[in-house]
């Protein structure tokens, strides 16, 4: 009899179902979108112009969209004190909830801007938190083997939920009634239910439950994960070896917020690191596509459907995620980071200069469009989706990846927190400001995210190390050892960790034997 070492289906499993957090997350930045130019939206929401029309004012949009965010900011510094008070299975369960409710807010409303608004905040509330605990918590139960893949199915989850958003936009705005945005809004406390109810057959994660005293649960989830017997060698060791680290952590008393920018271990760079990959993340262009992509390709001239466009855009991005699950374990998280920003910067300075010199202003109708125009709209759009494909291989993923193997348990929870709330809080900045930008200077502010993505180059190569295949305890090591960044690629451990590792080996050579 043959066993899996060491990873489980049970695992692989758990971790798909958990980052369908990310899928609430994706389909909520998404469905935003669509709505936005949906006329029974527009009439409800926006504002009567002297011509008897109604519109969304600039303003208008950047509160609607930009409001989650801040939500999603405040939710994502809660989940810290969540995470370790309800444990990590408990938190999920209570931020779902919280989610669910916002949810049903927004649906509820008829004329109400600020029920709206309102709605999106509190469920932003939930996807901030969850956004941060589904990272700690995959983290924390992955096996170190797929612990990159697990963690990109997170980013898999979060894209597949933006493209399904699309392709029920593209179905329901063609009716001509509320029910155009209060279905696909509505369904994500479909989504909400399903996260609730499937928490409550998963384990808490073993470093959580050893972390607070509850060493028989934490050897029974261990087993479980793995796929062998609590009494199994693999077991006895990754407890003891997790225990070992968790002891060590404690001793200095409770781990506070300063704590998370400490000195010891280099605690400091590594969560300034997991920020400043957010922060970059946030701002290199992928996000200004999901939130006004549909309004943004009108101005392109393109003789499809925005709905349409946005919806191949939506494609294109689980399609390019889905090699990410292998190039994360090959490439390493530097050269995916390295080769992401040098190709979408390219995309982003191609968009930029074209989309400047050649579309036509903003409301132009399409048969006024020179052809001129229409090739310059092709060119942006081909552009588009690249960057949006080549996003989805490198920085969609990688950075959530880093995030969630970068702490020790002492601090995870908060330093998590805080890239999560740096992704977050830069997600408000760009969907508040990104429609008063466009309105001065149009697709030049795809220029903006070309710089982001030049210093996102630069910052990567001296400053972020190469973690691939790592477990979190051997991260530690890594940053002790004070290894130039630009040098880590190919760095191992302590002979400590070697012999751990040829146990593990050993053990499934000869039982694969057997």
């Amino acid at each position: 009899m043959a066993r899996d070492v060491p990873t489980s289906r049970r695992a692989v499993l758990l971790a798909i179902f958990i980052a369908f957090g990310g899928f609430l997350f994706g389909y909520d930045m998404g469905v935003i979108s669509g709505c936005l130019i949906m006329p029974d939206f527009i009439r409800r929401f926006g504002q009567e112009g002297t011509d008897g029309q109604y519109y969304l004012s600039s303003s208008r949009q950047s509160i609607i969209v930009s409001l989650l965010s801040a939500g999603t900011f405040c939710g994502a510094i809660a989940q810290a004190f969540t995470s370790d008070r309800l444990g990590r299975r408990g938190s999920i369960l209570f931020w779902s909830a919280v989610f669910t409710i916002g949810v049903a807010i927004q649906t509820g409303t008829t004329y109400s801007l600020a029920q709206l608004v309102i709605g999106r905040y509190i469920a932003g509330l939930g996807v901030g938190s969850l956004s941060a605990i589904v990272p700690l918590y995959n983290g924390e139960t992955a096996p170190k083997a797929i612990r990159g893949t697990i963690l990109v199915i997170y980013q898999v989850q979060i894209i597949s939920g933006i493209f399904l958003s699309y392709l029920f936009e593209l179905g329901s705005h063609t009716i001509n009634n509320s029910a155009s945005w209060r279905l696909p809004i509505g369904l994500q406390m479909v989504w909400g239910i399903i996260l609730l109810s499937g928490m409550f057959f998963l384990p808490e994660s073993p470093r959580h439950l050893l972390g607070t005293g509850r060493g028989d649960e934490a050897r029974k989830v261990v087993a479980e994960l793995n796929g062998v017997p609590e009494d199994d060698l693999l077991v006895i060791e990754t407890v003891e070896e997790l225990d070992f680290a968790i002891r060590a952590e404690n001793e200095g008393g409770k781990a506070t917020w300063l704590e998370c920018f400490s000195t010891r271990n280099a605690l400091w760079r590594r969560t300034i690191n997991g920020m400043m990959l957010q922060f970059i993340q946030q701002l290199n262009g992928q996000n200004f596509y999901y939130y006004y992509g549909d309004t943004f390709f009108q101005s392109a001239g393109a003789g499809l459907s925005p709905y349409i466009i946005q919806t191949v855009l939506g494609a294109v991005s689980v399609v390019g995620t889905l090699p990410a699950l292998y190039f994360i374990e090959t490439w390493g998280r530097r050269k995916s980071l390295l080769l992401g920003a040098s190709t979408q910067a390219i995309c982003a300075l191609i968009v930029a200069v074209v989309g400047h010199a050649t579309l036509a202003p903003t409301g132009t109708p399409t048969s006024a469009l020179t052809a001129r125009n229409r090739a310059g709209g092709d060119v942006v759009i081909t552009f588009a989706v690249f960057q949006v494909f080549i996003f989805g291989t490198t920085w969609g993923p990688t950075p959530w990846v880093y995030l969630g193997e970068s702490f020790p348990l002492r601090v995870r929870p908060k330093s998590i927190a805080l890239g999560s709330a740096s992704n977050w809080f830069w997600n408000f900045m760009l969907s508040f400001f990104s429609p008063r930008i466009v309105d001065q200077i149009g697709p030049m502010i795809m220029l903006v995210f070309f710089g982001m993505l030049v210093f996102g180059y630069i910052y990567v190569y001296f400053a972020i190390p190469e973690t691939k295949g790592l477990t979190l305890e051997e991260v530690d090591e890594l940053y002790r050892s004070g290894i130039a960044p630009w040098r880590s690629v190919g760095w191992k451990p302590s002979e400590k960790h070697y012999r751990h590792e040829e146990k593990e080996k050993r053990a499934s050579d000869s039982v694969e034997e057997v």
